[in-house]
C-alpha cells in the first residue's frame, strides 16, 4: 500500500476554509485531518485528542527540540505555541490516508521546505472588500480585531503565489468542488511513499 499525500491549506481569516474542509471530508473517503499540539487552554467543548493535543509549555518545547523529527511546523501566536507533529502526520500517511493540514502561511512555508513534498493550496477571498463584509457579518470580532485580520490578510494574499493551487471562494459550492477536484487529481498522479520516493504500486 502506498502512503497518502499531504495537503496544506492556508487562507486569511473569514475565507470559509473551515467550512470547505468540513464539506470535502464529508464527500471524499480516505482523508484525515491532522490534530495540532497547542499550549493554550482548552475552550468550551474542546476535547483533547479531537480538537487539539493540549500540552504544557515544557512538553511542547521538548517535542519541538527533538533531534529526530519533532514538529513539521510550529509558531507562537498570542503567547501560545501551536505545532504539527511529525509523528502524527507520519502515522496517518502510513495508513494510506491523505492528510489535510489547516495552517497559516508561516507554518505552510515551513512545510514547503520539509521533506514531505506537500500539495499546497491557498484559499482567497474574491476581494478585500468582500472579506471585510464577511468578517463584520460574523459579528464575533471587535473593530480592532477586524482591522488586524484585514491587515494580516493583505500580507497573506501576497504569499499566495508560493502555493501550487489557488482557489477563490466567491461561491462556496464551486470552491468546494475545486478543492475536491484538486484532491482527486493528485490521487491520480503516481503515488509516493512517505518522504517523496515513488511508490511501486497503487490500488486507487
Amino acid at each position: 500500500m502506498s502512503n497518502g499525500s499531504l495537503f496544506v491549506l492556508s487562507a486569511p481569516s473569514g475565507c470559509g476554509k473551515t467550512t470547505m474542509v468540513s464539506l470535502v471530508m464529508q464527500r471524499l473517503n480516505g482523508i484525515s485531518f491532522s490534530i495540532s499540539h497547542t499550549t493554550r487552554s482548552a475552550r468550551d467543548k474542546e476535547v483533547h485528542g479531537k480538537d487539539y493535543y493540549f500540552v504544557n509549555h515544557e512538553e511542547f518545547i521538548r517535542i519541538r527540540d527533538e533531534e529526530n523529527r519533532g514538529f513539521i511546523e510550529w509558531a507562537e501566536v498570542h503567547g501560545n505555541y501551536y505545532g504539527t507533529s511529525c509523528q502524527e502526520v507520519d502515522r496517518l500517511l502510513a495508513t494510506g490516508s491523505d492528510v489535510l493540514l489547516d495552517i497559516d502561511v508561516q507554518g505552510a512555508l515551513q512545510v514547503m521546505h520539509s521533506t514531505y513534498h506537500p500539495v499546497t493550496i491557498f484559499i482567497a477571498p474574491p476581494s478585500l472588500d468582500e472579506l471585510e463584509r464577511r468578517l463584520r457579518g460574523r459579528m464575533t470580532d471587535d473593530e480592532h480585531t477586524i482591522e488586524v485580520r484585514l491587515r494580516n490578510a493583505r500580507g497573506e494574499i501576497r504569499q499566495a503565489t508560493k502555493y501550487q493551487y489557488l482557489i477563490v471562494n466567491d461561491n462556496l459550492d464551486e470552491a468546494v468542488q475545486s478543492l475536491e477536484s484538486i484532491i482527486i487529481s493528485e490521487r491520480c498522479r503516481t503515488r509516493r511513499t512517505l518522504h517523496g520516493e515513488p511508490a511501486r504500486y497503487t490500488h486507487r
